[in-house]
């Protein structure tokens, strides 16, 4: 019977669609995984469901409530894991006081069971692992006029590693006497163990020991299915009971050959198997545990004058946070005072320390270098860059590549296709031979060396390790499909404020058609207060360098893609491209050879005119960007990898094609409006061509999201990032190479991996069949197909991004990781 599990009101009616995560037991090749994601979009309001066999994790998104979901993964004959969470309760008095908790707790989706201690002052709540964050829990609590927290003074104690070997080594000692008898008759001695002590020895390895394959059997039985445990139990079920009829039909001497052995030590050797495959997938979680012990348990906090040590969970937004020197930091903030260098090679890849003064913006999980630090807080909890960043790489790790779906196809039917050739192993044999021994010894070869755990876990497990490494070298890459779709990219696209260059530019040139170049930036600077445009700041800042007093402006507004119109002490200005100019039919000639220089040189160039009257130009602006010290050689990393770079760009065509001859740019599109880049990308798909987009700003949202991959840049907003399929943790232009060349290299793993695990079934299956491979060979090869795919993939947590040398540019700069 399947478990009822409590109701919530979290989505109890049609609404937005949520992302339920929890985890699964039970799992154990991809025929389970076939079987879940089956069970769960049957439910009603269910939109997707995915399961990762290597994790663990099951990922729904429906606009249903928990409940159906988890009653249909236990409907499928698997255990939904669960965890304890312990909560500091504060303002309680009396016993309503604790059923109202409890009450509150048993509200949040995912709560199982939840206990309130009154004396103790503590909570102790039974959750899906997964779905329920601590902060949810002590909303909830606050919700009900209560405070809660995470216990301050509890430290989590690294969890011991489970001591899950002992089944293993006593199934090795039990089956070892079958081995050392099966060797001796193989080498023609007539020496053998009397049949009562091989079943005294190989009965508690078969129903014992290898318990577990005829319960997780069972229960794909109930459900409908089959899966690997099921061919296990089969196959060694047979050879056992074969013996046993044996023995009990041929009393006396002449006894003929047992078959205990092979039972015993295919169950030993899954065994086996099965452990190294744990062992071995603990590894593919490391990048998240090594992401997790960022967090700090406490912090220090400056209230009124005074330090005091808290939870971090406490922290809130505006907390004054003390770091000082070899601390991590607690919480995403902006240093008010203080300098130091900060460690933030786990979070961004950069192995230097970043200097960081007053104003800099700190990332939570950092390391202090020498200087002591007070900090704003400016993000906490879920919504934190640390968080982010992890929730983004578990998104990755639990999500399901394109090409896996093949496999699960394939994995549906493997185990109802085995059980068939398995049976017709064993009847054409029969009727061959005449006798059921030899052809039964056959099948059950073919039964245990059928594995499906390699396939299910050959996709999962490289995309976990691959997600990881990414994260590592600051490679955020946001779910499987990008990564696999990344490896085909032919064209990559880039913007060039704040991509390729620095995104600071600043006033190279003033030249005055009408007035003087005092005034001229006067009233250009007047016009831009207040605006955060990086040409604005610019201005604004060549006039504080020259002392400059602004002027009283009003009706500012944008022109997106063209400028903005401004009054400025009583005269209507515009400030923008060649473009609004022309519109308003300004006069440029007297100054279009400067500009044209200008822009040869790799300038940007604005005009202001004066249009209260007749349109008259007053003048234009020069503004130069600084390349990226990377930029250069990124290019050229792109053109080595078969790749063509093109950049589309707002800027005027002579900046825009300067800034291109001295990166080697394929192809420029310049004077493109923000609205427009979503259809260059469109029109670089022509000819098949799979196109990657990298952006940083909230104008390259669209072409981000048109392209086939796209690409932001951290150092960018939110709203690009949200957007992207993969995200650079440094402004680096060289994170994108190393992003393509670690997506081909994860893909092509995955591909060598799903070869080899279809060619150990298409060639094992067919030569146990006719006899040609024993039950202890079989068993041996099946446990080592599924350690094989496992280690194969850890492998790739040796990829590191290429050298990157910098010449010319900016001097000699040199990155090298370690």
């Amino acid at each position: 019977m399947t478990r009822a599990f409590p109701e919530t009101t979290a989505a109890a009616h049609a609404g937005p669609v949520q992302q339920w995560t929890f985890g699964v037991e039970g799992m154990t090749c991809a025929s389970c995984v076939a079987r879940i994601e089956t069970a769960l979009t049957q439910v009603p309001r269910v939109s997707a469901a995915r399961v990762n066999l290597a994790s663990e994790a099951v990922m729904v998104e429906a606009d249903a409530d928990l409940a159906p979901l988890l009653e249909a993964v236990e409907g499928a004959g698997y255990r939904v894991k669960e965890e304890q969470l312990d909560l500091a309760i504060g303002g309680m008095t009396c016993a309503s006081c604790v059923g109202r908790v409890e009450k509150a707790l048993l509200k949040v989706p995912g709560v199982l069971a939840a206990t309130v201690n009154l004396a103790s002052e503590a909570a102790r709540v039974r959750v899906v692992s997964g779905a329920v964050a601590p902060a949810a829990l002590i909303q909830a609590v606050a919700a009900a006029g209560y405070e809660a927290g995470v216990p301050a003074a509890k430290e989590a104690a690294a969890a011991p590693p489970p001591r899950d070997w002992w089944p293993v080594a006593l199934a090795a000692v039990l089956s070892l006497p079958l081995v050392v008898q099966m060797l001796a008759v193989l080498l023609g001695a007539r020496w053998s163990l009397p049949g009562w002590i091989q079943l005294l020895l190989a009965t508690p390895v078969q129903f014992w020991l290898g318990a577990r394959f005829y319960r997780a059997g069972w229960r794909a039985l109930r459900a409908g299915s089959g899966n690997m445990d099921l061919l296990v139990a089969l196959g060694t079920s047979a050879g056992y009971g074969l013996s046993v009829y044996l023995l009990a039909t041929h009393a006396g001497p002449g006894v003929p050959h047992l078959y205990f052995e092979a039972s015993a030590v295919v169950i030993t050797l899954v065994l086996l198997g099965k452990w190294l495959e744990a062992r071995a997938k603990r590894h593919t979680g490391d990048a998240i545990r090594a992401l997790q012990a960022l967090r700090p348990d406490t912090a220090w906090v400056r209230r009124e004058g005074v330090d005091c040590q808290v939870s971090v969970s406490t922290l809130a937004v505006g907390d004054l946070l003390v770091v000082r020197p070899g601390e991590r930091v607690p919480a995403d903030g902006l240093v008010r005072d203080g300098r130091s260098h900060l460690d933030e090679s786990l979070l961004t890849g950069e192995s230097l320390p970043v200097a960081k003064a007053e104003g800099d913006a700190v990332t939570g999980g950092a390391i202090n270098g020498e200087g002591l630090l007070l900090v704003e807080t400016t993000a906490v909890g879920a919504e934190s860059t640390l968080a982010r960043i992890i929730r983004l790489v578990e998104n990755a790790q639990a999500a399901k590549a394109p090409i896996q779906r093949l496999v699960d196809r394939i994995s549906a039917v493997f185990v109802p296709v085995v059980l068939v050739i398995a049976a017709m192993t064993l009847v054409i044999g029969w009727w061959l031979t005449g006798e059921v021994a030899g052809p039964l010894i056959n099948a059950v070869a073919v039964l245990v060396i059928a594995c499906p755990c390699a396939l299910g876990l050959a996709t999962p497990t490289v995309i976990m390790v691959g997600t990881g490494v990414g994260a590592r070298h600051g490679i955020l890459i946001k779910d499987a499909e990008a990564l696999e779709i990344a490896h085909r990219v032919s064209v990559v696209a880039f913007d060039k404020t704040g991509t390729l260059t620095q995104g600071k530019p600043r006033v190279t040139a003033l030249e005055v058609a009408n007035g003087d170049s005092a005034r001229l930036l006067q009233q250009a600077a007047s016009a831009q207060a207040g605006s955060e445009h990086p040409l604005a700041q610019a201005l604004l800042d060549k006039a504080k360098q020259d002392g400059t007093d602004l002027l009283p402006a009003s009706k500012v507004t944008a022109l997106p893609g063209r400028g903005l119109a401004a009054l400025v002490a009583g005269r209507e200005l515009r400030l923008g491209s060649t473009r609004l100019m022309q519109e308003l039919g300004v006069d440029l000639s007297p100054l279009a050879a400067s500009a044209a220089t200008l822009a040869r040189a790799g300038n940007s160039v604005s005009w202001l005119a004066d249009v209260t009257g007749q349109p008259l130009l007053l003048g234009l602006i020069a503004f130069g960007d600084v390349l990226k010290p990377s930029a250069r050689q990124a290019v050229a990393r792109l053109r080595g990898l078969g790749i063509r770079t093109v950049m589309i760009s707002g800027d005027n065509r002579g900046a825009a094609e300067s800034v291109a001859a001295m990166l080697g740019l394929d192809e420029v599109r310049a004077e493109v409006l923000p609205g427009d880049k979503a259809a260059e990308v469109q029109a670089l798909k022509t000819g098949g061509a799979v196109v990657a987009m990298v952006g940083d700003g909230i104008n390259d949202a669209p072409a981000l999201a048109a392209a086939d991959v796209g690409i932001a840049m951290s150092t960018g907003t939110d709203v690009a990032m949200h957007t992207a399929g993969i995200t650079l943790m440094r402004g680096d232009p060289a994170l994108v190479a190393d992003a393509l060349a670690l997506s081909r290299h994860t893909y092509g793993r995955i591909l060598k991996s799903l070869f080899w695990a279809f060619v150990y079934n298409l060639v094992g299956i067919p030569l146990a069949a006719f006899g040609l491979l024993s039950p202890v060979v079989a068993g041996a090869a099946m446990a080592l197909s599924s350690v094989s795919v496992v280690t194969y993939a850890l492998l790739l947590k040796r990829w590191r991004p290429a050298p990157l040398e910098l010449d010319g540019l900016v001097g000699s700069v040199r990155r090298r990781h370690p």
